[in-house]
């Protein structure tokens, strides 16, 4: 898999990581203690809309808020390939269906309700066609909206700048 710029130092940043925190029993990069991390925020596109997940009360932070597919940088591993298992994961969206990952410009940002840096990296990855979607443990319910209208709900912090970041 070919990386860019922006990928390479995101994976040296996660490399970082993974040389001074623990691990979990699987071998990911556990960021419960550390007061940062790399996340991936994805928004999903098809037909000119993007997909809002509404988070469920078993996630650890921001339940109840709408977001999109997230996740941990917790492994040492391409971001493209992250996502597309984020995406499998969470919405049961296959590779196949993909016909676009575009990398957003990723920044950090503190939130003092949860004690916890975020370097996030914005991510948009365009669907070839809608597919049905299959909800996760981390998600109570979806809507397709259009990106104008993400200020009308309760989101996850910046989430409207990760969609400004990353929006092409």
């Amino acid at each position: 898999m070919i990386m860019d710029k922006k990928e390479e130092k995101i994976l040296k940043t996660i490399e970082k990581f993974a040389k001074k925190l623990p691990k979990f029993s699987d071998g990911r990069i556990d960021y419960s203690n550390s007061d940062i991390a790399p996340v991936i925020t994805v928004f999903i596109k098809s037909k000119g809309e993007i997909l809002l997940l509404k988070r469920s009360n078993k996630v650890r932070v921001y339940q109840g808020k709408w977001n999109t597919v997230a996740g941990y940088l917790d492994e040492v591993k391409p971001v493209r390939e992250k996502v597309v298992e984020e995406v499998k994961e969470e919405l049961g969206i296959s590779k196949d269906n993909i016909s676009l990952i575009h990398m957003g410009k990723p920044y950090e940002f503190t939130d003092t309700e949860v004690n916890k840096t975020w370097i996030v990296q914005p991510v948009l990855v365009e669907l070839k066609k809608r597919p049905e979607i299959k909800l996760d443990w981390e998600h109570t319910e979806y809507k397709w909206i259009k990106p104008e209208e993400l200020k009308k709900f309760d989101i996850v912090s910046n989430l409207d700048k990760s969609l400004e970041n990353v929006f092409i």
